[in-house]
């Protein structure tokens, strides 16, 4: 019953659910994220670990930067779960933004001080914006 609520807690807030979607399929760290996002990485990080603690998220750490990406058994439920409720138009442009906007971040990661991804890297990374 927990993890059911964690689970549904994690997905319960604009913020998280935009973050859920951003690394559905690609490992990102907190200040790529809050970059894309225009947030301030605390407020990212807050996020994330709600994310986390509710058992979603695969992490690797490189450094002193923690890259997360969605553990793949959670992956077609939140698919299914966007199929279910229908995102709605609002949500869906603001979720075609974020992935517009993590494009262009990801195409300048090699130019960052964040290390990229080993083990949970998608795809040979492209690059990404500085502010570490």
């Amino acid at each position: 019953m927990k993890a059911l609520v964690a689970f549904a807690h994690a997905l319960a807030d604009e913020t998280r659910l935009r973050i859920v979607h951003l690394i559905l399929n690609e490992a990102l760290c907190v200040c790529e994220i809050a970059d894309i996002l225009e947030m301030p990485q605390s407020s990212v990080s807050s996020h994330v670990q709600v994310i986390r603690k509710a058992g979603l998220l695969n992490s690797e750490r490189r450094g002193k930067w923690v890259y997360y990406r969605m553990e793949s058994r959670h992956r077609k439920l939140v698919q299914s779960l966007d199929t279910f409720f229908s995102v709605s138009n609002t949500l869906d442009s603001v979720l075609r933004a974020d992935a517009a906007s993590a494009v262009a971040r990801l195409a300048l990661r090699e130019q960052d001080c964040c290390p990229a991804p080993l083990e949970l890297a998608t795809r040979k990374p492209a690059g990404a914006l500085s502010k570490c």
